[in-house]
């Protein structure tokens, strides 16, 4: 019998894990290493992933911060907008837990956006997080892997813009030997990092094996 799934979070952070959605606070853990500062809500340097609060079921490890990051008055992402595979959903703030890990969304259906780090259409890479599925069933991010190079992502903010992002590429990542640096390191230009759980689900340690990252620029 497939067990739950969970989550994966990261944005601007290292993956370490995932855990299943589940209905209180837990952690959820995605790779290790530090993204890029960003210019968002201020916060500790590093990023952890948290299991969501929608089911009981937590994860080992969490995803490490990203670098120290400072204030900033850029718009914030309010939804989230993935037309080849369905999504849209709005956008929960995330911050990081008192372990240092980042805190997941606590709906599977909603994806959230590490608020510590860049926002969308700020130089650096902006972590959005979502879930894989949950004990109900396929979760936001259900999906995220059948991305292509190409594919656009639309990002709604709170001052009523949208800013379109495409695809350059994907790839997936064992959750003890997530690439922060090369996830989360600085870029001169807008990016996105879109991060959820992927491969076979550890029961002994709750959490999936590996991590899928979609890498995305702004689109010009």
């Amino acid at each position: 019998m497939r067990p739950p799934l969970a989550l994966l979070v990261a944005a601007g952070l290292a993956l370490a894990g995932c855990g299943a959605a589940g209905g209180g606070g837990g952690g959820t853990h995605v790779g290790a290493g530090r993204p890029a500062a960003g210019h968002a809500a201020a916060g500790p340097v590093d990023m952890p992933v948290v299991t969501p609060a929608v089911r009981p079921l937590e994860i080992a490890g969490a995803p490490p911060a990203p670098g120290s990051v400072t204030g900033s008055g850029a718009a914030a992402p309010v939804r989230v907008r993935i037309p080849a595979i369905g999504v849209d959903s709005g956008l929960a703030r995330l911050g990081l837990n008192p372990d240092g890990t980042i805190q997941v969304p606590p709906d599977s259906g909603e994806a959230g956006w590490y608020a510590n780090g860049p926002a969308p259409g700020q130089p650096g890479p902006a972590v959005i997080l979502g879930h894989l599925d949950s004990y109900t069933g396929p979760a936001v991010f259900y999906r995220l892997s059948a991305l292509k190079p190409g594919d656009e992502l639309r990002i709604g903010r709170d001052d009523g813009s949208e800013l379109r992002f495409t695809v350059v590429r994907l790839a997936t990542f064992p959750v003890d030997g997530f690439p922060t640096s090369e996830v989360y390191g600085v870029t001169s230009e807008p990016a996105l990092r879109l991060i959820t759980c992927s491969g076979s689900f550890d029961l002994a340690q709750r959490r999936y094996q590996s991590n899928v990252v979609v890498f995305a620029a702004l689109a010009v």
